[in-house]
């Protein structure tokens, strides 16, 4: 069976720096732009769920310097999911 990187050859470097912008967005325009809805402030399962997504974006980073890029794409990909979540539940109730 073929490894990930004997497939995707010289596509790797492209797939690492979408990964790395991908994570860069999370910490540039979810995380830093995201303010908890005041009904939200106190509620302890929202703000471990944004805890969990910034712990995802981090093990994304991890991943990706050691070259595993499936699991950081996964990782950041999550991270994303989560944050989300909180963003639908809280600003589109009505959606």
């Amino acid at each position: 069976m073929a490894s990930y990187k004997s497939v995707l050859g010289e596509h790797l470097d492209d797939i690492k720096a979408r990964i790395d912008k991908d994570i860069a967005m999370f910490y540039e325009n979810d995380i830093k732009t995201y303010h908890m809805p005041e009904e939200a402030e106190n509620s302890k399962s929202i703000n471990h769920v944004v805890d969990l997504s910034v712990m995802y974006a981090k093990d994304a980073k991890s991943y990706l310097d050691k070259g595993d890029l499936f699991t950081a794409f996964a990782s950041i990909s999550y991270a994303h999911g989560l944050l989300d979540s909180v963003k639908e539940i809280f600003f589109n109730k009505d959606a």
